[in-house]
C-alpha cells in the first residue's frame, strides 16, 4: 500500500514550499514521523516528516516548488522491514542486503549547504567536500564556497584578448528567489505603500552602560549561564518608553486604534536566508536574564533554520541593530501592523559638549522610524528621548524611578 508524502500546511499564509534537501533517498527504509525533507517557506524552514513506516520514493527532487497539499514522495508502507529478532547479527543476514549496507556505509553522506550554497555549488559544479564549512553544525554557507572559488584557480587559466591582457569575467547567473526573500520584498513594498513613514532621529551616550557591562559581566554570565549585551538594554529601555507613550506601542484597525497592554518586541535578526524579525513575549515581565536567553536562542534557531512560524509572528514594536554591521545610521521600515521600529546603531567616541568643556564619548545615534498616521512628531521625539535617558542613566531604569 502506497501512502504520499504531501505538503502539510505550515501556516494560514503559506502557499508553497521550497524542496530544499532530502534527509533520505529513494529506497530507504523510513520510520514513522521520521523527518524526510526540509522544505522553506516564506516564513521559516522546516521538515516534512514521514506518514508511516515503509520504503520511500521521492518524486519531487531538491529546488522544486511544491504547492501546500502536493506529494513529494511515497512510501511504500508493505515494505517496511520487520525488526530483527534480538541477537541476530550482520553476518546472519542474506549476503545482498550486507553487500547493499556496506555500499550505503562507503558512500560518504554530503555536508549540509545553506539554500544559497547548494545553488552556488551546483552552477559551479563544486564537489561539497573539497569546501571547508564555517557554518555552525558544519554547514557550508554561501561565502565557504565563495572563498573555494577564489582560492581555486581555473584549470585553462583566465581568457585572454589580442594584446595577452586578461579579459573580465562577464558571466552572470540567476536564480528564484526563495520563498522567504519574496515575502520580505512584499512586505517591505507593502510597508511603505501602506503607511506615512516618518523617522526622527537622536543620540545616546553609552558611557554609562559600557561600564556596567564591564563591571558586571563576568559575574552576570556566571549566575545566569548567558553574556550581558547591549539588546537587553535597549528592549527594557524600549519597555519603558512605550509604557510612557503607549500610542507607540498600537496599531489601526480600519477606523480603530488597537492599544496593547502587553509588550511583544521583535528583534530583526539577519540570516543567510534574509531577514528576520523573531519576537520576544511579554517583555514587561522579563528579567535582564531572560531577555538575552531569549534573544540567543531564537537568534540561533533563526540562523540555523529552525525557527518556528510562530516565533514570528505577532509583536507590538521591533528594535533593528544595524551597528552590527557598522551602519552609523539609517531609516529603519516599519514592521506593519506595527506603528514603530528603533533603530541602533553602531558605537562611535565622537567629541561631545559636557558643561563647558569637549569630551570624548561613545556615542550611538538612535533612529525611530513611526506611522504619522497614528503618531504624533511629539510623542515621537518624546518616546525616543526616553529611550535615551533610559540607556544613559540605567541606574535609574533598574530601580523603575
Amino acid at each position: 500500500m502506497a501512502i504520499e508524502v504531501t505538503v502539510p500546511k505550515f501556516g494560514e499564509s503559506v502557499s508553497e514550499v521550497v524542496l530544499v534537501q532530502w534527509h533520505k533517498r529513494t529506497g530507504d527504509l523510513v520510520r514513522r514521523d521520521e523527518p524526510l525533507v526540509e522544505v522553506e517557506t516564506e516564513k521559516a524552514t522546516e521538515n516534512i516528516v514521514a506518514p508511516s513506516d515503509g520504503t520511500l520514493t521521492i518524486t519531487a527532487e531538491a529546488g522544486k516548488r511544491v504547492p501546500v497539499g502536493g506529494s513529494v514522495g511515497r512510501i511504500d508502507a508493505s515494505a517496511a522491514a520487520p525488526p530483527e529478532p534480538s541477537g541476530k547479527t550482520a553476518e546472519s543476514r542474506p549476503a545482498s542486503a550486507r553487500s547493499h549496507a556496506a555500499a550505503v556505509a562507503r558512500e560518504p553522506a554530503a555536508p549540509p549547504m545553506s539554500p544559497a550554497a547548494r545553488v552556488l555549488v551546483a552552477e559551479k559544479q563544486i564537489a561539497p567536500s573539497d569546501i571547508t564549512p564555517s557554518g555552525r553544525g558544519g554547514v557550508i554557507l554561501k561565502e565557504d564556497v565563495i572563498s573555494h572559488l577564489e582560492k581555486t584557480p581555473a584549470v585553462d587559466g583566465p581568457a585572454r584578448s589580442r594584446n595577452d591582457q586578461p579579459v573580465a569575467d562577464r558571466t552572470e547567473s540567476r536564480q528564484k528567489m526563495s520563498p522567504l526573500r519574496r515575502r520580505i520584498a512584499q512586505r517591505l513594498v507593502a510597508s511603505q505603500q501602506a503607511t506615512a513613514s516618518l523617522t526622527t532621529f537622536n543620540e545616546a551616550d553609552m558611557s554609562a552602560v559600557i561600564d556596567l557591562r564591564s563591571r558586571y559581566k563576568d559575574k552576570f554570565e556566571k549566575k545566569h549561564g548567558v553574556a550581558l549585551g547591549f539588546m537587553s538594554f535597549f528592549v527594557k529601555a524600549a519597555v519603558e518608553a512605550l509604557r510612557a507613550f503607549p500610542v507607540v506601542n498600537a496599531r489601526m484597525d480600519g477606523e480603530d486604534i488597537v492599544y496593547h497592554q502587553y509588550y511583544d518586541i521583535g528583534v530583526a535578526v539577519s540570516t543567510e536566508r534574509g531577514l528576520m524579525v523573531p519576537v520576544l513575549r511579554d517583555c514587561g515581565r522579563l528579567s535582564f536574564a531572560d531577555i538575552e536567553r531569549a534573544i540567543g536562542d531564537l537568534a540561533r534557531r533563526a540562523r540555523e533554520g529552525k525557527i518556528k512560524p510562530d516565533d514570528l509572528s505577532g509583536g507590538t514594536f521591533t528594535i533593528t541593530n544595524g551597528g552590527v554591521f557598522g551602519s552609523m545610521m539609517s531609516t529603519p521600515i516599519l514592521n506593519p501592523p506595527q506603528s514603530g521600529i528603533l533603530g541602533m546603531h553602531t558605537i562611535q567616541k565622537r567629541p561631545v559638549a559636557l558643561g563647558e568643556q569637549v569630551v570624548i564619548r561613545p556615542m550611538m545615534y538612535l533612529a525611530l522610524t513611526y506611522d504619522h498616521r497614528l503618531i504624533d512628531g511629539r510623542e515621537a521625539v518624546q518616546f525616543l528621548v526616553r529611550v535615551k535617558e533610559c540607556v544613559e542613566n540605567p541606574g535609574a531604569m533598574l530601580l523603575d524611578i
